[in-house]
């Protein structure tokens, strides 16, 4: 099943007060992708991490092993967050729609079919007895890679 992850830009903005002409230590290696490469890497990762979850026998196993929190902290920490869904939506992209320049209209340009994308994102969904908090799994991945990049 094809995906492909869309506004999943992501800058690196972490700077490094030593020149990167010295080699690292094992537990400082990592890259400094320019942002379009940092979001197609989060696209083949948000894939990946899609087809693994569908495919595996122990879903709660597989997000356990990928590091995902079955509890969060809720708005202002008062009560924790509990896993109780993931969603999975697919959704088929048919056309783009961008601002016209000297105009309030869109300019619409509808996919001849060939183009037509599907898309799969997915969702981790917490609640507590006062809130409801989704967290994408783009964000997730890319909170796990800068936590690894430090």
């Amino acid at each position: 099943m094809p995906h492909d992850i869309v506004n999943g830009h992501i800058g690196h903005h972490h700077h490094h007060p030593h020149d990167h002409n010295h080699s690292h230590d094992a537990d400082h290696l990592h890259s400094h992708l320019p942002p379009e490469d940092a979001a197609a890497e989060l696209q083949v990762l948000a894939t990946q991490f899609i087809d693994g979850f569908v495919q595996a026998a122990d879903k709660t196993a597989y997000l356990r092993l990928a590091g995902v929190p079955l509890e969060r902290p809720g708005a202002g920490g008062k009560t924790a967050l509990k896993l109780v869904d993931v969603s999975l939506t697919t959704e088929w992209q048919v056309g783009t729609a961008s601002p016209s320049f000297g105009s309030r209209e869109l300019s619409y340009l509808p996919f001849p079919g060939e183009m037509v994308r599907e898309r799969t994102n997915m969702a981790l969904v917490y609640v507590s007895t006062d809130e409801k908090s989704l967290l994408d799994i783009r964000e997730f991945l890319s909170n796990r890679k800068r936590e690894n990049d430090l």
